[in-house]
């Protein structure tokens, strides 16, 4: 298991980065696939049309977001946490993904670099 965390400035304010994040019709805006999601604590979420599924742990509203992510039987759970800090720039986001199967940890890494991230930043330029 292995963990991953970066940091990644978007030029957006925190509470609308947290928006984007935790609101179903906007994650559906900037993946551009189906969505599911509510910012409740112990719901389920899906995103990229089923590609990550896992569970809501906890929302700390315009701050923070923590799911785990479903990686078939493993053992611990893969944990993501989300904080968002603002910056002179807009918001700083601390991502810290725990537990990551070493199998998908590349896939995952470029994920969020490209994918997650790359797609967030587009959204707010």
């Amino acid at each position: 298991m292995r963990n991953f965390k970066k940091y990644f400035v978007l030029p957006a304010e925190p509470g609308d980065v947290y928006n984007a994040l935790t609101n179903k019709k906007m994650i559906e805006i900037w993946t551009g696939e189906e969505a599911q999601m509510e910012p409740t604590p112990h719901s389920e979420f899906s995103l990229w049309g089923g590609s990550i599924t896992g569970l809501n742990l906890e929302f700390e509203e315009n701050c923070k977001m923590v799911q785990q992510w479903y990686f078939g039987e493993q053992e611990e759970p893969s944990v993501v946490t989300i904080v968002l800090h603002p910056d002179k720039k807009g918001t700083s986001v601390e991502l810290r993904h725990t537990n990551i199967p070493d199998e998908a940890y590349d896939n995952i890494a470029q994920g969020w670099e490209e994918d997650y991230f790359g797609a967030l930043r587009e959204l707010f330029i």
